[in-house]
This record gives C-alpha cells, sequence and structure tokens, in this order.
C-alpha cells in the first residue's frame, strides 16, 4: 500500500469502531527515542523517518507534529502521504492534543495504543480532553491488522559487561536500588525502559540501532529481582552470572501477566515517562503507584571512577580515528569524487579500527553546504552531494565502545570561504567555549548552561532551535536524562561525574549550518565561602578547524582556551598516530 492508502485504511478501520481521532506516537513498549523496526510505526504509516514525530488522524484531517530539527525532511517525507506537516513550538510537548480539543465535538473518541504511549502522554491526554466530553480510549491497536509482513521482534545476542568495565556489580547497584526504595516506602519497582535495564544488570546488546540495549523489562521488591527477557539471547553463563547477583529471568512476554499477580505487594514505583500505559492498566488496583523517574536515571547519570577513565581512554581512541578521517577528507575532495552519504562508511571504517569499537552511537550527519543547515540530515542515494573544494561541511558522528560513548561535531572548510561564515563560525565556537569553561555553584541546572553558551550568540541576534547538550550513557544510549543543557525548566541539578555535550549552532536555511560539539564531565572545582563550586573538564579530543577562527570576535581567555585545547589534543593523540599523521595534526593544532 502507499501512505495515502494505509490512511484511508486507518480510517476504514476508525469508522467502523467509531473513533473520531487516532493518535500514533514514535514510540515502543518501553518508550523508546530509537525504535526496533517492528515499532516504526509513524514511518510506516506516513514515511516520515525522523526521530520525534506524533501523528493525528480525523476524518478530514491528518497531521504530524514534530520539532524544528525536521521540519524539512517532514515537508520533503510527506509529500504526496496525505499528511500535512504541524510545526511544533515546543519541542515533545503534546500540542496535538490542544489541536484536538479545539477541533473535536463533545462526546468525540480519541484513541490510541497503549503500548506505544507513556503514562505521562495518556495522562496529559485525558486531562485534556475528558473535561471537555471527549472519550479517551488507550487501548485501541489498529495498525496490527494492517501492517502486513510487520518485522517481528529481534533476536540478537545479549551478554553481560564484566566489573572491570562497569566498575559496579549488580548486586551493589540492585542494594543502591532497593535503599531508595526503602527510603520511598515502595516495596516494588517496575523498570521498562531499556538504558535503565541494561545499566541496572550490566547487560549490553543491539536490539536497537546504534544503542547497546536489548528489549526486556525488570520487577524489582525487596527480596527478589526478575529481569523479563527472550531468555535464548543469553549464554549458560551470562544466565549463571545474572542469578548469582541475584536476578531471575523470565520471559519477556510474561511481564505483563507478573504485574497483573502482584497482589501481596501494597506500592509500585513507575516512571510515568518511560513506562507504556499497557503495562501501567495491568497494575491491579489495590497496588498504591508512585510516579517518578526511576532511581537508576539517576545513578547511571553519574559515572564511577572506572567508568570515567574508560571513556578518556575511549575519547583517545575515537580521536584517533577521526584524526585519520579528516586527513583522508583532506587529501582527498578534489581528487575523487566523494559522495555525502559515503562519509559515514569511511568514518565508519576508521573507527572500526580502533579496540572494542562496537558500532556507531547515532546514524551519522554528513551535511555539506545547504544541508548544514538541517540539524538532523542524513544523506540518502537521492540527496547525496558530491564534495568540492569550496564551502562548509558538517560532520556529527559517535561511537560506541565497550569502554564508553562518544558523540562530536566538528565543521571544516573546503575552501574559498566567505566572511559571514566565519563570523558565524567563530560565534559559534566562542559559544561552546563559554559553555565549556563555565564555573557555576552546586544545585545549578541545565537551562542556566544553556543560557552562557548562547549568550554569545544572542549578543550578534543570532540564535539556535536546538538544545545545547544531552546527557551520554556509558556504553549505552548516546542520549541520556534525566539532565539537558536546554531552555526547558527541567529541574535536574548538574552533579559532578556527569558527562554531557555542548553543542551549539547556527542555521541558514538554504544556504550553511554551523555545529561544534565536545562532551564534557562535570567535575567539583572548589569550596569557597559561599558554597561548592563545579565546572567541565573537556573529554573529546579533536582537532577544531582553526581557517574558519575570525580572532577578532574572541577574547584572550578564548584564544587561550583553544590552544591548550589543541595542545591537549596533539599530546594525547600522537603517541597513536604515525609521523605523517603527527605532522598533520601539529599543523591542525598549531597555536593562534
Amino acid at each position: 500500500m502507499t501512505h495515502e492508502e494505509k490512511l484511508a485504511a486507518i480510517r476504514g478501520l476508525m469508522k467502523q469502531q467509531r473513533i473520531d481521532a487516532y493518535i500514533i506516537p514514535s514510540s515502543d513498549p518501553h518508550i523508546s527515542e530509537y525504535l526496533p523496526d517492528r515499532y516504526k510505526c509513524v514511518a510506516w504509516a506516513s514515511g516520515f523517518t525522523g526521530s520525534a514525530g506524533t501523528l493525528a488522524i480525523t476524518e478530514d484531517f491528518a497531521g504530524l507534529w514534530t520539532d524544528s530539527r525536521y521540519f524539512v525532511q517532514a515537508t520533503e517525507q510527506l509529500d504526496g502521504s496525505g499528511y500535512a506537516l504541524v510545526k511544533l513550538q515546543v519541542q515533545h510537548a503534546p500540542e496535538y492534543a490542544d489541536w484536538l480539543a479545539e477541533n473535536l465535538p463533545e462526546n468525540a473518541v480519541v484513541a490510541f495504543d497503549g503500548e506505544l504511549t507513556s503514562v505521562a502522554l495518556a495522562n496529559a491526554l485525558a486531562n485534556k480532553l475528558r473535561p471537555l466530553g471527549i472519550e479517551v480510549r488507550g487501548t485501541v491497536d489498529l495498525l496490527t491488522q494492517l501492517w502486513h509482513n510487520r518485522p517481528i521482534l529481534p533476536t540478537a545476542p545479549a551478554y553481560v559487561l564484566e566489573e572491570a568495565i562497569t566498575g559496579e556489580t549488580t548486586g551493589l547497584k540492585l542494594r543502591r536500588l532497593r535503599d531508595e526504595m526503602k527510603r520511598n516506602r515502595i516495596n516494588a519497582h517496575f523498570i521498562s525502559s531499556l538504558d535503565d535495564l541494561a545499566w541496572l544488570f550490566n547487560i549490553r546488546g543491539s536490539d536497537v540501532a546504534c544503542n547497546p540495549v536489548v528489549l526486556g523489562f525488570g520487577l524489582i521488591t525487596a527480596t527478589k529481582a526478575t529481569l523479563f527477557i527472550d531468555r535464548q539471547k543469553l549464554q549458560r553463563e551470562d544466565v549463571v552470572q545474572l542469578n548469582e547477583a541475584g536476578v531471575d529471568l523470565a520471559d519477556y512476554a510474561d511481564a505483563e501477566s507478573a504485574l497483573k499477580q502482584q497482589n501481596g505487594v501494597s506500592s509500585m514505583l513507575i516512571d510515568p515517562k518511560r513506562t507504556c500505559f499497557a503495562r501501567y492498566d495491568a497494575i491491579p488496583d489495590s497496588i498504591s503507584i508512585l510516579e517518578q523517574t526511576n532511581p537508576t536515571t539517576y545513578f547511571k547519570a553519574v559515572k564511577n571512577r572506572v567508568e570515567i577513565d574508560h571513556t578518556r581512554n575511549t575519547m583517545v581512541k575515537d580521536g584517533v580515528a577521526l584524526t585519520k578521517f579528516f586527513k583522508w577528507l583532506e587529501e582527498t575532495v578534489g581528487k575523487e569524487p566523494i559522495a555525502e552519504i559515503s562519509l559515514a562508511e569511511r568514518l565508519f571504517q576508521f573507527r572500526a579500527e580502533q579496540a572494542d569499537f562496537v558500532g556507531e552511537s547515532f546514524d551519522t550527519i554528513a551535511a555539506y553546504k545547504v544541508h548544514g543547515a538541517l540539524p538532523h540530515y542524513k544523506a540518502t542515494p537521492v540527496s547525496s552531494s558530491t564534495l568540492q573544494p569550496d564551502g562548509l561541511l558538517l560532520v556529527d558522528s559517535g561511537g560506541q565502545y565497550r569502554t564508553g560513548t562518544t558523540d562530536i561535531t566538528r565543521v571544516i572548510s573546503l575552501g574559498q570561504i566567505t566572511d559571514p561564515q566565519r563570523t558565524d563560525y567563530t560565534l559559534v565556537l566562542r559559544g561552546m567555549i563559554e559553555g565549556s569553561t563555565a564555573i557555576f555553584p552546586k544545585g545549578t541546572r541545565g537551562y542556566q548552561v544553556d543560557a552562557i553558551t548562547r549568550k554569545p550568540l544572542w549578543d550578534h541576534l543570532r540564535n539556535y532551535g536546538h538544545g545545547t547538550g544531552h546527557g551520554v550513557g556509558f556504553f549505552l544510549n548516546v542520549h541520556e536524562g534525566p539532565h539537558v543543557f536546554n531552555t526547558a525548566a527541567v529541574d535536574i541539578p548538574i552533579a559532578s561525574g556527569m558527562i554531557t555535550s555542548i553543542e551549539p549552532g547556527l542555521y541558514r536555511e538554504g544556504n550553511y549550518g554551523i555545529r561544534i560539539e565536545n562532551l564534557v564531565l562535570a567535575v567539583d572545582n572548589e569550596q569557597t565561602a559561599f558554597g561548592p563550586f563545579l565546572s567541565f573538564e573537556t573529554l573529546t579530543l579533536c582537532y577544531i578547524d582553526t581557517d574558519l577562527v575570525d580572532k577578532t570576535l574572541l577574547d584572550t581567555k578564548h584564544i587561550d582556551w583553544l590552544n591548550q585545547y589543541h595542545a591537549t589534543v596533539y599530546q594525547r593523540l600522537a603517541p597513536h598516530l604515525n609521523k605523517e599523521e603527527q605532522n598533520w595534526l601539529a599543523e591542525k593544532t598549531k597555536a593562534i
């Protein structure tokens, strides 16, 4: 079926079941950002492949609500699908609920699949629509009967990481979790989010592209820990290791029935943003439910000493791969054809040469000239441009290593750069340096670092539409909560041990885009009469293109930081490069 035919078929089922509006979120039963193929429902229904978007379908309108990162992509992919792009004003906000409230009559019925909808979203819809006399149904799956040859659940192997990598055993992590449950007077905790499960049970897999996680659920009580998983994915020695840590294994499909049988439990903790409505709905009414962020989300955000040391070493591996890549690119462009789409493959090859490399941490963004203005651009055989020795190239990429996760963006000059491009680039660099060198009191929130980073751009009446930074996992998801550096008033203090990106940008649609990104580690700085202060240690090791820098827009402190950073990059990477590569990097990192 075409996407228009699929839309017509969905509307046909809606009419049969007397549904006035049907919502399809980009999600799965674990409320994941990146999805197994089986749950790419938005892409199947509409053709839109971005990682964030929600479809809302009525009898006479079908829309995709998504944010500014995907406006251009959505416009192209929705052409001829029957769906219209609706631009979100606030990233991730369920603004389609407001639209439904304004456009549906009293006694209308709004439905969604509870397997794909978080508890928080289900509650938001109910709170918005039910007072208006609109019925909300959370148990309606219209896609399964229409989606022929729907992909099965992934069956790739999973494995348990050794303590030498994780720095903490599953047994100790379970003890910390139970202590937190006890403080909250909770005697059971249900976990759906895959990165939380991976951290807690020290387990990794490849069920989701770019994220080393395995599908599962967890149910923790004071005396028992159950991991619901496809047991065929695990080797016998991994099963034994989990059992010795006090973990029982049960079938993945049995999680819902296990919840229904928890009649002896009086209270249960769930994360409403990371638990699907269908699992929540299975919990007996007799159980008191505490809705708050999973404690493991806070635990894993603060890296232990072993994880930090591994991450520092991983940055050397990644920096070596990037140095080889950019050297090859500079020496090859203009001499032989290089397409955007081939850059990701070449960079993957350089990373694959490094020890402990597992795969990409997200799909590489290799964006030349006008494509750089699309923050989440991904080259396709149709869109892929051929590089020439002029203009700007933006490369946003990352690697998954058994010893850490990386995420880095660099913009390089391929030649014939204009003064306005230098100005924009230097202001973005200045912002990145301001954020990276911030010293701040304990208790500072991410939105405050976001403002510090944006100010050099604001001073010149420039801005960018995405957040300044996101948490990064340890050999886990490249986007990790609970903290973020963005404009939202997220009430999560920055803590020593958190790893976060700092990635200001500037985008001129139809012309070029600039983003410079490093990962930083929050560290204790100094105790003063005004309390404890924190600062950042820059982790990423890769040269920043100084050909694009306008020194007149930088203060001495910015120049000193850049020169010192480049000295560190060369010192850390040079021992792992051959003489020719060393000489090339020395030129790229020389003081300005």
